[in-house]
């Protein structure tokens, strides 16, 4: 089983790409050193509670979800990160109409 500091990490980095910001990037919002949030995102380090704050803003993501197990995940909480997802291609014509096909296939 994986470390709780591993799972945090985990979920950062995939909620960080999401939103497409490269670490340094979010580093930078968050007046935090590149090396630092690399080593949360591995799960060497566990950010303090209000770089997680921050974190959550910028990413628009609640604090509790960084420490939610992959498997763990409701149908509601899989429809917000669907949703989140689309969110961030909203002026990606090409993309969106590429998940409308995929989306339109499977129904």
């Amino acid at each position: 089983m994986d470390d709780i500091k591993q799972i945090v990490g985990r979920n950062i980095q995939k909620y960080r790409k999401i939103k497409k910001l490269t670490q340094e990037q979010l580093a930078e919002m968050i007046n935090l050193e590149t090396i630092s949030l690399s080593r949360i995102e591995t799960g060497k380090n566990y950010p303090t509670s209000e770089n997680l704050s921050k974190i959550s803003k910028i990413l628009n993501v609640d604090p509790y979800e960084f420490f939610i197990f992959e498997q763990e995940l409701t149908n509601t909480q899989i429809l917000e990160e669907i949703y989140n997802k689309i969110e961030c291609l909203k002026n990606d014509t090409t993309k969106l109409k590429m998940i409308n096909n995929i989306i339109k296939s499977i129904l």
